[in-house]
């Protein structure tokens, strides 16, 4: 099957460049909409049949330009929220984001026992993430659109992909609405593209470099 993995539309914590992961957090700044209302055009080549969000606001308001546009209604998965920031929650500061950042990037280089301070540990993260995926899944669709949180986003599909190497989410930002573009099955997926950029790579050599550079102005 194809996964299409869209991160929610901005919000206030993001244009404060703060750490927000509790639910159900915040809704859309009036940016954040109107990427959300493009979406139905960034997606527009995909035969989308199903469409989930996670558990928080910001998800569902940024899937329903889509939902609408597709007759469809999203569904609500319990596992496909944002990476939880424990102590770290509703900081700005640098060395705190680092930290969040850097346990993800140790979940990404298989590290899974490392734990956010008083937060969550890597087993837990892709249990939970790993289930959501697991019953989009066994739905049966061909092409389902998920639309979820940028750091999750990321470690999962860092992990979870074949062809992507340890350093991929540290090395590729993904935008708010940006879209990531899997193919396979549980425990074979393989990435297709970032943000609209093909990642035409060996899957024998895992890609390690910044994929979406030129995507991020």
């Amino acid at each position: 099957m194809r996964l299409l993995l869209i991160r929610h539309g901005q919000t206030p914590a993001n244009v404060a460049g703060a750490l927000d992961t509790v639910l159900p957090g915040p809704g859309l700044t009036e940016l954040g909409a109107q990427q959300a209302r493009s979406i139905p055009q960034t997606v527009a080549d995909e035969p989308v049949e199903a469409i989930y969000v996670s558990q928080a606001l910001r998800t569902h308001l940024t899937a329903r330009p889509l939902a609408d546009h597709l007759g469809l209604e999203p569904v609500e998965l319990a596992g496909t929220h944002e990476v939880q920031a424990g102590s770290v929650e509703k900081r700005t500061d640098e060395e705190s984001i680092r930290t969040y950042l850097r346990c993800m990037a140790q979940w990404a280089d298989s590290d899974l026992d490392v734990t956010i301070p008083g937060g969550e540990r890597g087993t837990d993260f892709f249990a939970r993430y790993d289930s959501s995926v697991q019953q989009v899944f066994d739905a049966g669709h061909q092409v389902a659109a998920i639309v979820s949180h940028g750091a999750a986003i990321r470690t999962w599909t860092t992990l979870r992909s074949s062809n992507l190497g340890p350093r991929f989410a540290l090395n590729n930002p993904l935008a708010n609405t940006g879209v990531v573009v899997v193919d396979g099955e549980p425990g074979a997926w393989v990435a297709r593209s970032w943000m609209g950029v093909p990642l035409d790579h060996d899957e024998d050599n895992p890609f390690d470099g910044r994929a979406v550079e030129h995507a991020q102005t």
